[in-house]
């Protein structure tokens, strides 16, 4: 049996499937006839393997309580070592029905009410969400875009930040989201250190591990075992194989203590197994998909550096933040002029598109959108189209 969804030109009808990014415009405040490159989500047929293991399962007809065995892990553990050189423990596994989840989880396990959680915005936005919704205090130590077209970790702020706000705990974004940084094992080194001498535990999203461009993944706990004793790494194939909907993620906690207190906050929101299709899913993802993976992979990438040269080209007072991760492009409008009101207006209303404001990721990303390059080649060159031709009317 041979790989069969590699056409990745392929366009998708995917509205009135009940899907997020395509049916709710109108329930989101925009009007219904955007054209949507906004949620992580691809435009792509996930691998064949994956759809025909799921295809199999429903043929039982039995949908019971269901949890897996060593075969899943086995899958998982592959996966994690022959892609990132990270060798994992059955025992570290926590499964949770996604990264989201498990960053709430977090919060409660590991901090008080009214303490402060540190991020770094600009950033994934349910990052701020879950910690305010749990009674927390957001810190940030924010990133900052150097001459070299990168952002930066400003070091200096971000030790005194631990200090001045007594943090305990630490959302790590690798590889960011939005700003396509993979951070390198220096930079996550000297983040680790800081941590470990303010005995600050880390939550490391690891979920866009597989999209890495320029540079290479480190698994923040496997540097050394110091940060694996501090750190939860929260990874998925929903984001490798367009699994979103099927609620599975794989949450490594190294530490026996700190896998306690968060298996007891799952305990007290009456979590306990994950859908049987979702894990059925992952387990053929990581056995069998790896082929789909490498052409998806080189794909993406070659939407990338065509944004790249488009926007270089076409779009005058744009710029793409240098990319080395994720499938989402960071863009930055404020060569425009235009101030970040007036640019949500030209991409909505103009443009006709539907992507994420720079402004939920942090004030500091007002004047930036978010593009997800994750679609056929045809949907990416009209959203690029759409923003040349409401600039040219400006």
């Amino acid at each position: 049996m041979a790989e069969k969804n590699l056409d990745f030109d392929k366009v998708i009808n995917r509205r009135n499937t009940d899907c997020l990014k395509y049916d709710f415009a109108l329930q989101r405040g925009l009007p219904a006839d955007v054209l949507p490159l906004w949620v992580a989500d691809m435009d792509f047929e996930t691998s064949s393997y994956v759809q025909e293991a799921i295809v199999e399962r429903t043929k039982h007809g039995v949908f019971g309580y269901s949890d897996v065995r060593e075969p899943y892990f086995e899958a998982v553990k592959g996966w994690m070592k022959n892609r990132h050189d990270w060798d994992i423990e059955e025992k570290w596994l926590v499964k949770t029905p996604g990264v989201v989840f498990a960053l709430a989880m977090a919060v409660k396990a590991y901090t008080e009410p009214g303490e402060g959680v540190l991020i770094q915005l600009p950033v994934y936005y349910p990052f701020s969400e879950v910690i305010k919704d749990n009674g927390r205090k957001v810190v940030s130590s924010n990133l900052y875009l150097g001459g070299d077209n990168r952002y930066h970790i400003d070091f200096e702020d971000f030790e005194k930040k631990i200090t001045d706000e007594n943090i305990k705990l630490f959302f790590l974004c690798n590889p960011h989201n939005p700003v396509g940084r993979v951070w390198s094992k220096e930079e996550l080194t000297k983040l680790g250190d800081i941590c470990l001498k303010h005995n600050v535990t880390i939550v490391c999203d690891e979920i866009h591990q597989d999209f890495v461009f320029k540079g290479r993944h480190t698994v923040f706990a496997g540097i050394k075992k110091e940060f694996a004793d501090i750190s939860i790494t929260c990874t998925s194939p929903s984001k490798t194989f367009n699994l979103a909907s099927m609620m599975v993620s794989n949450i490594f906690i190294p530490n026996r203590e700190l896998r306690h207190k968060f298996r007891k906050q799952m305990d007290a929101a009456g979590m306990s197994q994950l859908g049987i299709l979702g894990l059925v899913a992952a387990q053929a993802a990581y056995d069998k998909g790896g082929e789909w993976y490498e052409a998806m992979h080189k794909y993406v990438a070659d939407n990338i550096e065509f944004t790249k040269k488009y926007v270089e080209e076409k779009l005058p007072g744009v710029n793409m933040t240098e990319h080395e991760g994720t499938y989402l492009i960071w863009l930055d409008f404020r060569g425009t002029g235009l101030n970040a009101d007036e640019l949500e207006d030209l991409i909505i209303h103009k443009a006709g598109l539907w992507l994420d404001s720079g402004k939920i990721f942090g004030q500091c990303g007002a004047g930036f959108q978010r593009i997800n390059a994750a679609c056929p080649r045809s949907t990416l060159t009209e959203a690029l189209e759409r923003i040349k031709k409401a600039l040219a009317e400006i």
